[in-house]
């Protein structure tokens, strides 16, 4: 397909795509997991603990999608549940240490796609680059307001 600029919201989300499959390639040759699972603990090794909310808004998904994702990671033992202090009715998640161990593999992988993305390009493009989806993305989210 030709893209062309009043189809370059196209070619972000198809870009997304083939950057989701590749993920999903790559960790289905080591584990059972998708990259939204791998969002999530690179949230969570970013946070010490976060709430369900917290991390639907986060990955942008809806609570009860958040729910199936974070069930898998449980049952494969990659995070743990606490109820909150504050809030009983809420639980904070956080990575166990075999969690952690996981989020190596998904770095080495993140650190894969941004060298196929960024294949041929020069410093000052990546960064240009950077700017304009940033203005994109300001675009968008303030029309939102």
């Amino acid at each position: 397909m030709e893209y062309t600029l009043s189809s370059v919201m196209a070619l972000i989300s198809h870009i997304h795509t083939n950057a989701a499959d590749f993920t999903n390639k790559r960790l289905s040759e080591k584990c059972n997991l998708v990259s939204s699972h791998g969002h999530i603990l690179f949230l969570l090794s970013k946070n010490k603990a976060m709430s369900m909310r917290d991390i639907s808004d986060a990955i942008n998904r809806n609570k009860s999608t958040t729910t199936v994702l974070i069930r898998k990671l449980k049952e494969e033992g990659l995070i743990k549940e606490e109820n909150s202090k504050e809030d009983a009715r809420s639980k904070h998640i956080s990575l166990t240490a075999k969690g952690k161990k996981y989020n190596e593999l998904t770095s080495c992988i993140s650190e894969d796609l941004i060298s196929v993305c960024y294949k041929n390009f020069s410093e000052s493009e990546k960064k240009a680059l950077l700017e304009l989806l940033v203005k994109l993305n300001d675009n968008i989210e303030n029309s939102l307001i």
